[in-house]
C-alpha cells in the first residue's frame, strides 16, 4: 500500500496509522506521516517480560536537515497550541512488510525505513539520502521515555544518566527498574543535551477516550551526520535494550525480516504474490483485489504471533496497542491465523499454550501482566479448545498430538459435569444437562465488559453459545474417543450431548422473535445464538425451520458489512456509536457495537447449513447466498484495509452507524483472522 503527498496532509495523515512487531509482543507503532496521536505510539514500546509489561523507550526520532544554512524540520508533532508541519516534505508513505517514508527538500532526497530486529527489543532506521548540490548536515534528535505503555510522563522533567562513546550512547532514565537503553548511529557525532524536555505532546485520540491528552520526553542528545554535494549515503540509527548493538547491520536486518515473511508467504502458498505489491493501479480486477488483500491480512497475522520465554512457546496477542494474549481471542483467531496461513508448527505450540495451566478444568483466559499468573475468568476458552484441536486435526492429520492430549481434554469435561466455582465462575451441568456459569456480576463469556465491578451484560445462568459450545464438545470427544479405542466413554459422552440436544432445542427457542434466547429467560436479540449453527457439531438441525427462522433475523436485526451488531437495535440499552469517557465506553462495549469477528460465525454457519442442504434448489441459493457474503467481505475490507484506521489491519469494533468508523484496539486478532479466514 502507498500513499502520496495529496493523502498526507496533517488532517488525513494522522487518520491513518502503522504498526510492526518484534515477535515477542513489543512493537513500533505511529501515523503515516510520523505524528504520534496515542500514548500507546513510538518506535520502541518493548516487552520487559515478553510479551508482558510492555514500556515505551523510544517514542520517536525527530529529524532535520540543514542546506545552505536554513535548517528544515521533516518531522511533524502536535501541541495543544504549536504544529510542526514536517508532513509537508514527505512525498510518500509505504507500507508492505515494513513501513518507509520518502521526502523531497529541494534537490535533496531521503528515504526512511524502520525495522524490528525480530526476537529482541530493538529498532533500526535505516536513511538513504540522495544529496543535492549543496553541502547538507542531517540531525537526528530521539525523543525517549522509560514508562508504562499504559501510563504517562506528565513530570516536567526527567532524571537522566548517560555515557557515551563516538556515536554509541548509553542512556538510563532514572525510575525504579533503571534498565539501560543504547543508541547508535553509523557515523556523525553525537552531541548530549542537559535538561532538555520536549514538552506537552499532543494525543488526539487519547482525548477522545477521555484521557489526559500530553506529555513530555526527554531529549538525551541529537546525533549529527554531514553531507557532501551530490553524495549519496546510508545512515543507519540503532535503539535497543541489547547492549551488542556495535555491530549490527540494519540493511541486513531488514533483508531478514523481508525473507522472513516470503517464508510465511510461500508456506502458506501464496509465493505467487511476491515481495513488492503486486497491485497494478489501473487494474481493477476482483482477482487482484483479493490477492493483495490476503497478502495483507497475512502480514497482519504474523503480528500477532508472539513467543513467552518462559514458556519457551509461542502466543498470540489478542490485539494492539493494548492488549495482552487472551485465551478466548487466540481460540477465536486460531484457524484463521495459524491454520490457514499453514503454520502447524506454531498452531501446535499455540494449542501447547492453551493447555500449560489448565486448572480446575479451565483454560487460562489470561496471564497476569506483572506475574505472568494464569487468570480463570472464562467458561467459553476451554470449550473452544475442543473446536480448535478438531480443526487442528482437520488441518494436520496429527492424531499423534491429539491422542497424547485427550486426557487433558477428559478433565475438562469431567470438572464441568462436576462444578467448578473459582473465581465466581460457578459452573455446573444442572439436571437438564445443560451448562450454568457465572454470576450477577460475574463476566466470564466474551460479553465481559465490567463497571464499577458491576456487570455491564450480565449474562450468568444458561448462555446460548455456552451451551451450543458443550454440545459441540461432547460430540467432539465422543468422535476422538472412538477414534483412539476409548468406547465406554465415547458412549458417554455420546449420550450426555444428546441429552444435552433434547434439552437446548426444547428450551432455547423463541418461537415469538424467531430466534434463540441469548440466556434462557433473556429475549434480547444478540449474536451469540449464531453458535447454535456455526459449530463442528451444530446443536440445531441444520435444515429446520428453527435454523431457517435464526439465519433470517439475525441477517435482519445484526448484520452489517463490518460484523454483526452485539444487541439489536430497539433492544433495551442499545447504543450504535462507541464514544465517550472510559466509562461511557465500557458501558456500551456490548450493548449495539459492530464487531467484525462475528462475521466467522455468520459464514461457518452459512457454510454448514449448505452442507446439510437437502434439495439443490436450497444448495444453489446457498452457494449464491456465500459467494454474495465472501465479495461484500471484500469489497468492504478492501476499502477498509487501506483507507481507514490501521493500514494493512482491521479494528476491534466499528461504530454500528455509518461511516462506521473503526474504533477500539487499531488492529485485532480476531479480526484479522476471520476476515482472512472467510477469503481464504
Amino acid at each position: 500500500m502507498r500513499y502520496t503527498k495529496e493523502n498526507l496532509s496533517l488532517e488525513e495523515g494522522i487518520q491513518k496509522e502503522w504498526i510492526i512487531t518484534n515477535g515477542l509482543g513489543g512493537f513500533a507503532s505511529s501515523t503515516i506521516i510520523g505524528a504520534n496521536t496515542r500514548k500507546y505510539h513510538g518506535l520502541l514500546i518493548a516487552p520487559l517480560t515478553p510479551p508482558a509489561r510492555r514500556y515505551l523507550i523510544l517514542s520517536k526520532v525527530d529529524e532535520s536537515i540543514e542546506i545552505g544554512g536554513t535548517k528544515y524540520e521533516l518531522y511533524t508533532n502536535m501541541g495543544q497550541d504549536y504544529i510542526s508541519k514536517g508532513c509537508k516534505y514527505q512525498t510518500s508513505f509505504e507500507k508492505e512488510e515494513l513501513p518507509i517514508f520518502k521526502y523531497q527538500v529541494g534537490d535533496v532526497e531521503i528515504t526512511k525505513t524502520i525495522c524490528m530486529k525480530y526476537g529482541e527489543n530493538t529498532i533500526g532506521i535505516l536513511y538513504k539520502i540522495k544529496n543535492g548540490e549543496q553541502p547538507s548536515k542531517l540531525t537526528l534528535a530521539p525523543l525517549m521515555n522509560f514508562r508504562d505503555f499504559h501510563s504517562m510522563s506528565t513530570n516536567h522533567e526527567f532524571a537522566v544518566r548517560q555515557e557515551n562513546k563516538n556515536t554509541k550512547v548509553k542512556v538510563i532514565i532514572d525510575n525504579m527498574i533503571q534498565n539501560p537503553v543504547y543508541m547508535k548511529v553509523s557515523e556523525g557525532t553525537y552531541i548530549p543535551h542537559q535538561n532538555d524536555i520536549f514538552r506537552h505532546m499532543f494525543y488526539v485520540e487519547e482525548q477522545k477516550r477521555g484521557f489526559y491528552p500530553e506529555e513530555n520526553h526527554v531529549v538525551v542528545g541529537r546525533f549529527e551526520i554531514d553531507l557532501n554535494p551530490n553524495e549519496e549515503k546510508e545512515i543507519s540509527f540503532v535503539c535497543s535494550l541489547e547492549e551488542n548493538i556495535d555491530e549490527l547491520d540494519i540493511n541486513k536486518v531488514i533483508s531478514n525480516e523481508k525473507k522472513r515473511i516470503a517464508k510465511i508467504f510461500k508456506n502458506a502458498k501464496l509465493e505467487n504474490l511476491d515481495n513488492k505489491t503486486n497491485f497494478d493501479e489501473d487494474s481493477n480486477t476482483e482477482q487482484v483485489k483479493k490477492e493483495q488483500l490476503i497478502k495483507d491480512l497475512v502480514i497482519a497475522a504474523d503480528t500477532f504471533i508472539a513467543y513467552r520465554p518462559s514458556f519457551r512457546l509461542h502466543t498470540i496477542i489478542a490485539g494492539y496497542p493494548w492488549f495482552l494474549d487472551w485465551g478466548r481471542d487466540s481460540l477465536i483467531s486460531f484457524e484463521g491465523l495459524l491454520l490457514k496461513t499453514k503454520r502447524y508448527d506454531l498452531a501446535k505450540e499455540v494449542l501447547k499454550t492453551m493447555m500449560r495451566d489448565i486448572k480446575y478444568g479451565l483454560v487460562p483466559n489470561g496471564y497476569s501482566g506483572f506475574d505472568n499468573r494464569p487468570l480463570y475468568n472464562s467458561v467459553d476458552a476451554s470449550l473452544l479448545l475442543f473446536e480448535q484441536i478438531q480443526k487442528y486435526l482437520e488441518y494436520t492429520g496429527d492424531d499423534e498430538f491429539v491422542e497424547k492430549i485427550l486426557d487433558k481434554l477428559e478433565t475438562i469435561i469431567e470438572n464441568y459435569i462436576k462444578g467448578i466455582d473459582v473465581d465466581n465462575n460457578n459452573i455446573y451441568l444442572d439436571t437438564d444437562h445443560l451448562i450454568v456459569s457465572g454470576t450477577e456480576n460475574t463476566q466470564n463469556t466474551w460479553m465481559d465488559a465490567k463497571v464499577d465491578g458491576v456487570a455491564v451484560t450480565p449474562r450468568n445462568g444458561k448462555a446460548v453459545e455456552i451451551n451450543s459450545m458443550w454440545y459441540n464438545s461432547l460430540k467432539i470427544m465422543e468422535n476422538l474417543c472412538k477414534k483412539y479405542g476409548k468406547k465406554t466413554k465415547a458412549k458417554k459422552y455420546a449420550e450426555l450431548a444428546q441429552m444435552a440436544k433434547n434439552s437446548f432445542e426444547d428450551k432455547f427457542y423463541n418461537g415469538r422473535r424467531k430466534c434463540l434466547y441469548d440466556v434462557l429467560g433473556d429475549s434480547k436479540i444478540r449474536p451469540n445464538q449464531l453458535f447454535a449453527l456455526s459449530l463442528t457439531y451444530p446443536i440445531i438441525d441444520q435444515n429446520s425451520e428453527m435454523a431457517q427462522n435464526i439465519i433470517k433475523t439475525v441477517e435482519k436485526k445484526l448484520l452489517n458489512s463490518y460484523g454483526l451488531q452485539s444487541l439489536a437495535k430497539g433492544e433495551q440499552g442499545y447504543v450504535p456509536v462507541y464514544k465517550g469517557n472510559p466509562h461511557d465506553r465500557d458501558m456500551i462495549y456490548h450493548q449495539g457495537i459492530t464487531w467484525t469477528w462475528l462475521l466467522g460465525i455468520y459464514y461457518n454457519s452459512l457454510k454448514n447449513m449448505l452442507k446439510s442442504a437437502k434439495t439443490k434448489t436450497k444448495k444453489l441459493e446457498l452457494e449464491v447466498k456465500l459467494a454474495e457474503f465472501k465479495e461484500s467481505v471484500l469489497a468492504t475490507f478492501e476499502k477498509e484495509v487501506y483507507n481507514r484506521g490501521c493500514v494493512g489491519s482491521i479494528a476491534e469494533i466499528y461504530d454500528s452507524t455509518k461511516p462506521h468508523e473503526p474504533k477500539g484496539a487499531f488492529s485485532q486478532a480476531w479480526s484479522v483472522a476471520e476476515v482472512l479466514r472467510i477469503l481464504m
